[in-house]
């Protein structure tokens, strides 16, 4: 156990420290992994690397914790969903970490046991925006109704803002995939477009340019499931990508019209 003077503001209450079992170790997966390491003893599970070095752990020792968290993709989560399911003990608290909440909420809550707790997050970050650190930073939370019942889910707003110094914004998983598909939305589709055009070096830039070049540089790592579920899977997406087409059309149509007299 960490003494006390050593942990992070606001963990009083969390002594001894919960057991977490983190389900893949991917891009975000491993970025966060410190992060929860500075508030639980974490054991780490992933489906696609049974040789994870280390902390490498198997599902059913992953799903035995206090506290479970998948960061897994969407196309994944159904099926490690089912595996982990018979695994959970009553009371344990699943956290998912998906940039969509409707969805994934929804499977959990379907698959698994009522006597679970449930806990939608998305944190607004990622390797690239929090390589400098994320306090500051926003996270959205999305309890489940009538699945947060356990103190570690009614602590997880506190817990995540004192900790971490992060931005803790609770709201709805539909509000949250509706602001979702225009803030990720249109950030990915742009920043995709602007990658396929294949820029060239450019030694003149103007201040507004590089705000442009930071965006791009932040996501053009992000992997092509992850720019499927922000700008596909998000149930408000196919709204967003429309206005998106017809307003792009309207102002490229608008540069060969004739001019006004």
């Amino acid at each position: 156990m960490l003494d006390t003077a050593t942990q992070p503001t606001g963990l009083k209450r969390l002594r001894p420290r919960p057991r977490l079992g983190l389900i893949g170790h991917g891009a975000f997966g491993a970025f966060i992994a410190p992060y929860l390491s500075r508030l639980c003893d974490v054991v780490v599970h992933d489906p696609g690397r049974p040789d994870l070095p280390g902390r490498g752990a198997t599902l059913a020792e992953a799903a035995a914790q206090e506290i479970v968290v998948l960061a897994v993709p969407l196309a994944a989560m159904r099926g490690v969903a089912e595996a982990m399911a018979p695994l959970l003990r009553p009371g344990t608290l699943v956290v998912d970490v998906c940039s969509l909440k409707v969805a994934p909420l929804a499977l959990l809550a379907e698959l698994l046991p009522p006597a679970v707790d449930l806990l939608g997050t998305h944190p607004l970050f990622g390797p690239q925006s929090g390589r400098a650190g994320i306090a500051g930073l926003q996270l959205a939370l999305c309890p489940v109704p009538g699945r947060a019942r356990g103190r570690l889910a009614r602590l997880a707003p506190r817990v995540l803002a004192r900790a971490f110094g992060l931005d803790v914004v609770v709201t709805t998983a539909e509000e949250h995939d509706r602001q979702m598909a225009y803030v990720q939305g249109l950030t990915h589709i742009v920043s995709r477009i602007v990658v396929a055009m294949d820029l060239p070096p450019l030694a003149l830039r103007t201040t507004t340019y590089g705000h442009l070049d930071r965006m791009v540089e932040t996501v053009r790592h992000d992997s092509d499931a992850l720019f499927r579920t922000i700008a596909r899977d998000n149930p408000f997406a196919a709204e967003v990508r429309a206005r998106f087409a017809d307003a792009t059309a309207s102002v490229l149509g608008g540069l060969t019209a004739p001019a006004a007299p």
